[in-house]
C-alpha cells in the first residue's frame, strides 16, 4: 500500500509517526509516573525544536521547496491543532475529555491523508521513497526488531524520565524547562536524522512532511493518550501557559507566510530559524536560572529580534506578490 502514496503523505504519516515514538513513550511514561508537567512540556519543546531547529538546519543544509499541498493543507492543520493545544491548557491542564477529542481527530486525519494520497495516485512514490522505507530482510528479522526496538524504546524513555528529573531537581530547574530542552532535544533526534538524510537526498517532500507530520501526530497522539492514561490531569504551569505554548503556536503561524513566499525556505530563513531557538532556550534557561541579565535579554529577543522577523515575513511576503502580479 506504501507503493501507492506520494512521498509527502508517507512523509506526513509513517515516517512522522514512527520519528515520534521516543516523544510517545516518554510522554507516556512521564504521565504514568506522575511527571505530568514533563509530559507536556516534552511535546511543546519537540514541536518547536522541529520547526526551529530542524527545518533550518535543513534548510541551511539545502533550501527546502514546499509543496503547494504543506502550504494550502498541512501547515493550517498543524496551525489550526496548535491553537486546539493552546484552547485546551488555557486552565493550566489536560483532562481525560479533551484527550478523547485529540485521538478521535488522530484517526480522522490520518485516514484522510490515506484517502487522500490513494486518490492521487503517484506513480512515482515508489522510487522517491524506496531507499527510505524499503529494506530486504525475512519477515522474522523485521519482527524481531521492532520487538527489540519497542523494548529498548521503553526502557531508553525510563532512563531519560528519570533522569530528566535528577538532573532538576540538582539543578534547582523546573521539570518543564528540562522537558522543553533536554528532553524535547533527545526525543527529537529521530526526526533530525530522518529530515536531514531526506534533505542531503533530495527527498525534500519527507523532509519538511516529516516535520510537519510530527508536531500533528506529538498533539493529537502523545498528547491525547498520555493524558487518557494518566491518573491525573496533565498539568501545565503558568510559564507554559504563558510562554512556551504560544511559542509553540508563534513558530507553526510563522512557517505559514514564509512557505507561502516563493515555496520555499532558503538558507537565510534557515538560519532565521536557528537563531530564533538559540534566543528561546537561552531565554527560558536565563529566566528559570533567574540570570541578572534577563531584562536586557528580554529587550533585545522583544525589539530586535522579533520586529526583524516581522519585517522579514512581511517583506518577503510583498516581494512574493509583486511577482505574482508581474506574471500575471
Amino acid at each position: 500500500m506504501l507503493k501507492r502514496l506520494p512521498p509527502l503523505v508517507i512523509g506526513l504519516t509513517v515516517v512522522a509517526f514512527g520519528t515520534s515514538a521516543p516523544e510517545l513513550a516518554v510522554s507516556v511514561r512521564s504521565a504514568y509516573a506522575g511527571q505530568a508537567e514533563l509530559a507536556i512540556a516534552n511535546v511543546v519543546g519537540s514541536n518547536t525544536f522541529n520547526v526551529l531547529f530542524i527545518l533550518g538546519l535543513a534548510a541551511v543544509i539545502s533550501p527546502l521547496v514546499v509543496s503547494k499541498q504543506l502550504i494550502r493543507q498541512d501547515v493550517p492543520i498543524m496551525i489550526l491543532v496548535s491553537v486546539a493545544a493552546v484552547v485546551m491548557v488555557w486552565d493550566g491542564q489536560i483532562g481525560r475529555l479533551e484527550a478523547a477529542l485529540l485521538l478521535v481527530a488522530l484517526i480522522a486525519y490520518t485516514g484522510f491523508l490515506f484517502v487522500q494520497g490513494r486518490r492521487q495516485n503517484n506513480e512515482m512514490s515508489a522510487n522517491e521513497v524506496s531507499e527510505l522505507i524499503q529494506v530486504k530482510v525475512p519477515t522474522w528479522r523485521n519482527i524481531l526488531l521492532v520487538v527489540v526496538g519497542l523494548a529498548l524504546l521503553v526502557a531508553g524513555a525510563r532512563m531519560l524520565v528519570t533522569s530528566a528529573v535528577t538532573i532538576a531537581s540538582s539543578m534547582g530547574i523546573s521539570e518543564a524547562v528540562i522537558g522543553l530542552t533536554i528532553v524535547a532535544a533527545g526525543t527529537s533526534l529521530p526526526e533530525v536524522m530522518t529530515s536531514v538524510i531526506a534533505t542531503i537526498k533530495g527527498q525534500r517532500d519527507i523532509a519538511i512532511g516529516n516535520v510537519v507530520g510530527s508536531n500533528i501526530f506529538n498533539i493529537l497522539c502523545v498528547l491525547g493518550l498520555s493524558a487518557m492514561i494518566s491518573p491525573e490531569p496533565l498539568l501545565a504551569g503558568s510559564q507554559m501557559v504563558a510562554l512556551d505554548i504560544p511559542v509553540m503556536l508563534g513558530v507553526a503561524v510563522l512557517c505559514l507566510p514564509l512557505f507561502f513566499s516563493g515555496a520555499s525556505l532558503d538558507r537565510l530563513e534557515g538560519g532565521l530559524f536557528l537563531l530564533l531557538y538559540v534566543s528561546y532556550v537561552w531565554y527560558m534557561i536565563a529566566m528559570s536560572l533567574s540570570a541578572g541579565y534577563l531584562s536586557q535579554l528580554q529587550s533585545a529577543i522583544l525589539f530586535g529580534l522579533i520586529p526583524v522577523v516581522v519585517l522579514y515575513v512581511a517583506g518577503s511576503l510583498g516581494r512574493d506578490l509583486v511577482k505574482r502580479r508581474q506574471s500575471t
